[in-house]
């Protein structure tokens, strides 16, 4: 009988387990980060997993009820003490007895991810939806039976020329108690939507003097990150970001839709974890910046088509086959408790629009803040993350596209890949001429060639595995068509034997193997095969700005990720990253109500083009497997890196090798 197999996410790791492991046990031989301080006594609660029940077809498994152990005495008593939250299982405690898959949530992880989507510096002109005015009111009278809501109302127009304004319930109900405890003068917050009439959003006896809050939220497939803005001055008071939960049911888009199509429940199910993430990350936001969520009166949301759609609530199935038609592609203005947000009680959210199929409302937020449209040179935008949005555009026209990349290069599907947390390495050189390598971890400044250097080394991230590569291309240890070469070939024992192929040693524990190289050339080859699928559309062989937008696209170097190809050949002082573009689209959208028409103009002017049914996208796929690339001169980049000729694809020693996809 073949012993079960344990899949943990979000790092993918895999591997066989005897019936009766314990899930830790199972986690320390899979080399899982799953944390644990008691010794697996059922105390400290640090191991606490999510199992995931139902087919999960990327991983080949279908978890059954019985996959694991039923709860035992140690954990009864600690949900009977302490608590467990529902579905949550002690890893100590719970054993493997059949084909699982296990979520490892951010808290019960020993090295946390740091979320790098922090609020950039950008000048943004306030003219914000939801404004403080502060009324006087008439008291009732005998004479006059008029209500207090009407009274408000005249006393708004007549004081500061808002017409019409409408209060829904919440706000209703605190009206009367704040009127007379402000001595008939009360501070309304108003909202002023693009379409329709004012709203009461907030009431408060007398002056007010904090002021109004707004949350910019970029809702991406991996991570998620909030800015909490002072709308009355644009200053960002916070900034925080949490993994998203939703990867517990797929790493990437279409397996979530995946997950949709198969299990009864299941986009209620991603619904309702982004909603707690969300809810939670609001309330972080807002502690560390001396606020509650119930001072924030409005929110700002980008998100890509199948994120936006599992937050509202929709399923989002027909996303996950052509024509890949949305639901709803217009920007959507609603109340925040309608998609599950306790922030104020009757707090507003705006939702950017949708470009089209998978092009979202992230990349209508990118466009928003980078505007290659209105250039006279030809500008790409790349959002490089686990689906990458690309937008290519002059003052003639502005094209977009998605594309699969997968979650290389965040770190999954990497042999010793991890995500950004304290003890990943980050930068890689490589000595062309020695072929020693020297590193930095996330979390140290330091070199690892320096004196002092001895920080702990975990892994490897998405950006320290994209320098390893491009600096082993530079260096002479893998070849144009990414094979990596032997000892002998190279010059480096560092180069050593690793079944049929070589891996490269960038220090004890962790490796460099030719399944590391192939997964980056996979995920890069799609990034440059949608960019390449514009420029044709566009009748343009060159590009003459490129700017690398997203969290992992602000700490790419530009110059490995033209030597890898992951992006089209251009002068590298012409490349530049935008830190999190999408996130400051957002906080634009929040803080200038102007940029909401801007953005749905924006949209409706975007040509997109769609890859999954273009069949030039697999040619260019195919060509631009090679490092950089196959066809592709390069000449600017082959103007400032050398790049060594030759192949390793016949080995010294007879032995020879063939890459496998």
């Amino acid at each position: 009988m073949t012993d079960p197999l344990v899949v943990f996410t979000p790092s993918g790791k895999r591997g066989r387990v005897a019936p009766g492991t314990t899930v830790l046990d199972a986690a320390r031989r899979l080399g899982v980060d799953l944390d644990s301080v008691c010794g697996g006594n059922g105390i400290c609660s640090k191991c606490q997993v999510v199992p995931v029940p139902g087919p999960h077809p990327k991983h080949g498994i279908e978890m059954g009820t019985g996959a694991l152990s039923g709860p035992n005495a140690v954990e009864e008593r600690y949900d009977r003490v302490r608590g467990l939250r529902p579905g949550r299982r002690l890893g100590c405690q719970a054993t493997v007895m059949a084909d699982a898959v296990l979520d490892v949530p951010p808290e019960s992880q020993v090295h946390r991810q740091v979320i790098r989507k922090e609020a950039g510096d950008v000048a943004i002109a306030l003219d914000p939806a939801t404004r403080l005015h502060l009324a006087a009111v008439r008291e009732p009278d005998m004479e006059d039976p008029s209500g207090d809501f009407e009274r408000l109302r005249d006393a708004l127009r007549d004081q500061w020329g808002i017409e019409g304004i409408v209060a829904p319930l919440p706000v209703l109900a605190a009206l009367q108690p704040a009127l007379r405890r402000g001595g008939w003068q009360v501070t309304c917050a108003v909202h002023t939507p693009r379409r329709g009439a004012p709203i009461l959003v907030g009431v408060f006896p007398g002056l007010r003097e904090a002021p109004p809050l707004g949350l910019a939220v970029d809702l991406g497939s991996t991570t998620i990150a909030a800015h909490l803005c002072d709308l009355s001055t644009g200053a960002v008071l916070g900034s925080g970001g949490v993994m998203n939960p939703q990867i517990r049911f797929g790493e990437d888009l279409m397996s979530r839709v995946s997950y949709a199509m198969m299990n009864p429940g299941g986009a209620d199910r991603m619904t309702e974890a982004v909603r707690e993430a969300l809810n939670a990350l609001a309330r972080e936001v807002c502690e560390g910046a001396g606020a509650a969520p119930e001072d924030v009166f409005e929110a700002a949301l980008v998100c890509n088509p199948v994120m936006h759609h599992l937050l509202l609530g929709l399923d989002p199935v027909e996303l996950g086959q052509a024509p890949f038609a949305l639901a709803v592609q217009g920007a959507l203005e609603l109340e925040t408790r309608e998609i599950g947000l306790a922030l104020a009680p009757a707090a507003r959210a705006y939702l950017l629009p949708c470009i089209a199929g998978h092009v979202g409302a992230d990349a209508a937020a990118v466009a928003l803040a980078e505007d290659p449209g209105a250039r006279r040179e030809t500008t790409l935008v790349v959002d490089v993350g686990t689906n990458a949005e690309i937008i290519l555009g002059n003052e003639r026209m502005t094209l977009a596209c998605s594309s699969p990349t997968g979650p290389a290069f965040e770190g999954a599907q990497i042999s010793a890949g991890q995500r950004a947390a304290p003890g990943a390495i980050e930068r890689v050189e490589i000595d062309p001429d020695t072929k020693e390598p020297r590193f930095r971890v996330v979390g140290d400044a330091r070199w690892s060639d320096e004196p002092g250097f001895d920080a702990p080394v975990t892994g490897i991230c998405g950006s320290g595995i994209i320098e390893a590569i491009a600096e082993m291309r530079m260096a002479g240890i893998v070849d144009a068509s990414g094979l990596i070469g032997s000892a002998e070939a190279t010059g480096s024992e560092r180069c050593v034997p690793d079944g049929r192929t070589f891996a490269y040693v960038l220090r004890d524990g962790i490796r460099v193997t030719q399944g590391d190289v192939r997964a980056i050339q996979l995920a890069k080859s799609a990034l440059y095969a949608g960019a390449r699928l514009l420029m044709d559309e566009m009748g343009t062989d060159v590009v003459d700005r490129v700017v690398l937008a997203g969290a992992f696209g602000a700490h790419i170097s530009p110059r490995h990720a033209m030597v890898l190809g992951m992006i089209p050949d251009a002068p590298l002082d012409a490349v530049r990253g935008a830190g999190n573009a999408a996130g400051t689209g957002a906080r634009m959208a929040l803080l200038n109500r102007g940029m909401r028409a801007r953005v749905e103009a924006l949209v409706s002017d975007i040509r997109k083009i769609e890859t999954a049914t273009e069949p030039r996208f697999q040619e260019h796929f195919v060509a631009a497997n090679a490092l950089p690339h196959a066809t592709a001169p390069f000449p600017n980049l082959r103007a400032v890196v050398p790049l060594p000729e030759g192949s390793f694809n016949a080995q010294s020693g007879g032995r020879r090798r063939r890459r496998r996809a």
